[in-house]
């Protein structure tokens, strides 16, 4: 290196040492801004906590986009929805001060376990990390000028005692969330606020926007050390003794750091491009930002009686929508973390438990069921975790309370309301009869914008009674297991043989006509389908792909009308064809990438014989919608739905049927991939010539024994191993064989 001399070259040899020492670790691949934006919707929020954490912020905008933050956030409460306190620091004189202060922001840093933002406006430099159930923030007053904090409480009570405050919010659903907080530095004046200035007069404010304000001499950093609880104030100061009393900010953020490279490496993978390993990290991350564990200290609020309960040294969690995350966020936990599988069900059950009505739920909040989307696929969780091995809940109790929740609740979505004539309909003729277009709904328990969606009933219920006659039959209850079984095939009513869709019918059983498969049923196509149109519910049958192929008449013809799927026209203009379904976004033909039930779709080809079009397809849409980039997730990230796809499609393996312990196989993304298994064992996943090319297996083994089936089977996994693909760019016959396809629902009895 002409004119280096030799202290410059042992710097280069000694930063290229350290560079080696520091390699990345899992956390550090993330990107919580990784689809912030998207074309209609808000896909995901750029999410601080640590996993499963009950304390969870994100900024206070409304999207990546505004120019303003609302002040600095204290804890949110359900996914994505209601934010309860605010923290407002500026150096604004009395006179001007607000509960929220509204400012610009600039040199915003967010990782999964550190927040850090200027405060321009306020002269102000904000950092926060949390804990489970508590959080730091260190803030600097950049200005001589005094400094205030203001603590406010949307509605509820707010308290100041010295370097004290407390308090609580009302928040939906009758429940109430409780705030302690300490600073690290006496205040000069405290009081409440009021008429925009502080009133040292009075310690107490109760109402809307309840609010205190401590005062501080300019120039100086104040720690902030605070904790919630959905419990009571003492609970709350007691998490806080527990959790960030005696920490430091650097310490506390280390040990969330730790948690997060502890929970991500369980899987670990090397041989990709550094945009995949990003996209796979990141989907990782958001596979953990929920259900939210709530015990506290030994008990939880629990959200569907009120009451408070021991939770019997058993973690209790919550916020987890069900429909989003049964088909893959729940089974990649099954697999990578067995035991918090268990806890998680062993919750649903005790959930079900306290309900009044004993139904086991669908979209459990810490603020309640609110029973949202349709069907009741908490049973699907059930059937996959018992036939995976996991016997860490009370399966009798949970098979009662998903029975309950299926023949005593209405079937109509969006709904609490006891079952009604349609349900009786449903029973005896198999089908959830749909109404004529401009005929008007009469059945009460129905919702008035979410409508019948009478297909995607007819079939996400046919799926859930097959989970049913899966856990009837491990309890050993035959007649109703062959009942359930029976009835998983309702969806043959619905099956049109002359267009070979599902179709919806009336209460006479004639088809609803004249009928367009893309936009027939309204505003998301709710009056049939649900979100999406009857191009994505012509796939909706995921314990019986073998059945479908028969229906459609046989395996060549399933393949067109898959690759129908993904070339047929959108039918109008984008603008049109989203005014009408916004959520059923990225997309390829009518096929949508941005909604959950698609995801089994482009796995579907491996039951007919073409294995080769499930591996290109996937790798495809994953390069197509996910990348990392602001715009990289194509649709809402709910709680994992999506994210759970890309981390299993881009590990080679894919659970089409929930119940069903088996795997569907297609290409892995990267070279190697170790998942961490229960017992420290490892399946190790081998993809020999792995690139972006590379895409197509050519021959596998598993455990070096020679491989031709395009799936494999739980236990193989869970025994630990090693799996192996060699890969080419072009496709091959590997996995064709009928005999090979991956299997299906047991016949009708």
């Amino acid at each position: 290196m002409k004119g280096v001399g030799k202290p410059t070259v042992t710097l280069i040899l000694l930063f290229s040492w350290l560079c080696g020492w520091c390699e990345s670790t899992p956390v550090d691949w993330v990107n919580p801004y990784m689809g912030n934006i998207s074309h209609l919707l808000t896909p995901t929020f750029p999410t601080v906590q640590v996993p499963y954490g009950m304390l969870r912020v994100y900024p206070q905008r409304g999207s990546y986009t505004d120019n303003f933050v609302n002040g600095l956030p204290v804890v949110v409460v359900n996914h994505r929805e209601n934010c309860c306190f605010n923290i407002s620091a500026t150096h604004c004189p009395d006179g001007q001060l607000h509960a929220v202060m509204r400012t610009d922001y600039d040199n915003e840093v967010v990782t999964p376990y550190h927040y850090k933002t200027d405060l321009d406006r306020q002269r102000v430099e904000a950092q926060f990390t949390p804990s489970d159930h508590a959080a730091i923030y260190s803030i600097r007053f950049l200005e001589a000028t005094p400094g205030h904090l203001l603590f406010n409480s949307g509605n509820g009570e707010m308290k100041v005692e010295g370097k004290r405050i407390s308090g609580y919010q009302n928040t939906w659903g009758g429940i109430k969330v409780y705030f302690y907080a300490e600073v690290d530095a006496a205040p000069t004046a405290a009081g409440i606020l009021r008429d925009h200035s502080l009133d040292p007069t009075t310690t107490v404010a109760s109402g809307n926007n309840a609010c205190v304000v401590l005062r501080f001499n300019g120039r100086t950093t104040v720690t902030v050390r605070y904790a919630i609880s959905f419990i009571d104030v003492e609970q709350a100061r007691s998490n806080y003794q527990t959790e960030v009393a005696s920490s430091s900010f650097e310490q506390l953020k280390n040990q969330a750091r730790q948690r997060w490279n502890q929970a991500l490496g369980k899987i670990s993978v090397k041989g990709g491009s550094d945009n995949h390993t990003t996209v796979f990290y990141t989907s990782l991350y958001r596979c953990m930002e929920r259900p939210v564990c709530i015990s506290e200290q030994g008990r939880y609020f629990c959200p569907a009686c009120h009451q408070v309960h021991s939770d019997e040294d058993r973690a209790f969690y919550t916020d987890d929508w069900l429909w989003d995350t049964y088909r893959a966020t729940h089974p990649l936990r099954m697999l990578i973390d067995p035991e918090r599988e268990n806890d998680i069900i062993h919750s649903l059950v005790r959930t079900a438990q306290h309900d009044r009505r004993h139904w086991f739920p669908t979209f459990p909040a810490v603020t309640g069921d609110s029973r949202r989307m349709n069907c009741n696929h908490g049973v699907a969780i059930v059937a996959d975790a018992w036939a995976k091995g996991l016997r860490g809940f009370d399966l009798g109790q949970a098979y009662d309370y998903c029975r309950r929740a299926i023949e005593e609740k209405t079937l109509a979505p969006w709904s609490s309301h006891d079952a009604t004539w349609l349900d009786s309909f449903y029973r005896d003729h198999g089908y959830i009869p749909a109404l004529k277009p401009g005929e008007q709904e009469t059945v009460a328990g129905v919702n008035s914008w979410e409508k019948r969606q009478a297909v995607a009933v007819t079939l996400g219920t046919s799926y859930d009674q097959w989970c049913l006659s899966q856990v009837a039959a491990a309890l050993g209850h035959r007649q109703e297991a062959e009942h359930y079984l029976r009835c998983s095939y309702n969806y043959r009513n619905l099956f049109n043989p002359q267009t070979g869709f599902f179709h919806p019918k009336d209460k006479d059983g004639l088809w609803i006509e004249p009928f367009d498969y893309r936009f027939s049923g309204g505003v998301g196509a709710r009056d049939y389908y649900d979100e999406n149109n009857g191009w994505i519910y012509r796939w909706d049958v995921q314990h019986n792909p073998a059945d479908l192929i028969g229906l459609m008449g046989g395996p060549e013809q399933m393949v067109k009308n898959l690759d129908q799927t993904f070339d047929e026209w959108l039918g109008r203009s984008k603008y049109e064809f989203y005014a009408q379904l916004p959520d059923q976004t990225g997309n390829v033909g009518q096929f949508s990438m941005a909604n959950e039930p698609s995801l089994h779709i482009p796995y579907l080809y491996n039951y007919a014989g073409q294995p080769w079009k499930t591996q290109k397809r996937v790798h495809t849409l994953i390069d197509q919608w996910f990348r990392n980039d602001l715009m990289g997730v194509p649709g809402d990230e709910d709680g994992g739905g999506l994210s759970g796809f890309v981390v299993f499609s881009m590990m080679g393996l894919y659970p089409v049927t929930p119940g069903m312990p088996v795997y569907n196989l297609s290409s892995p993304f990267f070279e190697e991939i170790t998942i961490t298994l229960a017992g420290n064992k490892q399946w190790r996943i081998h993809a020999v010539g792995a690139s972006q090319g590379n895409k197509y297996i050519q021959q596998a083994t598993v455990n070096y024994r020679s491989w031709n089936r395009p799936w494999v089977d739980h236990q193989t996994v869970i025994r630990g191993g090693d799996i192996t693909f060699g890969l080419g760019k072009k496709h091959s016959s590997w996995g064709g064989n009928a005999a090979d396809a991956p299997p299906s629902a047991q016949p009708m009895p």
